[in-house]
């Protein structure tokens, strides 16, 4: 919108997609909406619903009757209660222990189910007789959410400390996000995900600490990659390629420059991302 008449090339889409997502601009990205069906045990639901971006719409106990469908775990995600992590699991348990879990899953489900089944034949309020069902029932709701807030939801739920059962969701919908908005997924892969920030604490210590030699090495490989990236993108005679690599403050003579140019082994990139890396490593 910003532009007007928009970007004509699948090429500057991703450009302007990568450049949004670096620098937090998110009101594009919030204009892109998924809609997913869902089917979760309750307690996952009730983890879920703590993100309050999206527009849900839940399957109703009120006035619609429960069904016969519960989560049981798998003996390999029954775990202990963590030492380090309040709110996690680890450990191996033992079969014996594993089965008693799973034991006690079913007849919990089963017999809550059966006294749930008896009092609605009864003509009990379903509103209120739906309390006595345990939270792995199953529910089931439509889940509405723009990309911006999609992705910070993968971004916690499909992290590793993230509980099993709500993770494999988060995983499945990071699937869709892939085919549908690949531009979108790549960035937010290479800024976020695999992305580093720096407080202004660990600055100081690399202004401290980082040699000022690395920096160099660091800018001067910069000026070849800028050089390499212009040419690609517009073709230039041979004798414009030293002046070219010169004005982007690359130091080494003409002879080193055509050795290191003739290697082949110079990266592209996007240009407006290096010269901001290049202004970045300037400040330390």
């Amino acid at each position: 919108m910003s532009y007007g008449k928009g970007t004509r090339k699948v090429s500057q889409d991703r450009g302007l997609i990568r450049y949004l997502m670096r620098h937090r601009h998110t009101t594009p990205f919030e204009m892109v909406e998924f809609k997913f069906h869902c089917k979760m045990p309750i307690f996952v639901a009730r983890q879920w619903v703590r993100h309050r971006t999206a527009n849900i719409n839940e399957y109703s106990l009120r006035y619609s009757k429960a069904r016969d469908e519960f989560y049981y775990p798998d003996p390999e995600h029954i775990q202990f209660q963590s030492a380090l992590n309040k709110q996690g699991r680890s450990g191996k348990v033992p079969k014996k222990l594993t089965d008693k879990v799973q034991q006690y899953f079913h007849e919990i489900s089963e017999r809550s189910f059966e006294m749930y089944q008896e009092l609605n034949e009864a003509g009990l309020a379903r509103e209120l007789i739906r309390g006595i069902l345990p939270v792995n029932l199953y529910t089931e709701w439509y889940w509405k959410n723009d990309l911006h807030n999609l992705l910070h939801f993968i971004s916690l739920r499909s992290d590793s400390h993230a509980q099993y059962e709500i993770r494999v969701y988060s995983d499945a919908m990071a699937d869709f996000v892939k085919k549908v908005a690949p531009h979108a997924w790549e960035a937010y892969q290479d800024y976020e995900v695999r992305g580093l920030r720096f407080s202004r604490i660990e600055q100081n210590m690399l202004n401290q600490h980082l040699p000022n030699r690395v920096i160099d090495d660091i800018l001067e490989d910069l000026a070849y990659q800028v050089t390499a990236t212009l040419h690609k993108n517009k073709p230039r005679e041979d004798h414009e390629l030293y002046p070219l690599y010169r004005k982007q403050e690359g130091h080494d003579t003409e002879d080193d420059f055509q050795l290191k140019w003739e290697s082949g082994e110079i990266q592209t990139g996007n240009v407006r991302e290096m010269r901001e890396f290049k202004s970045k490593l300037q400040s330390l």
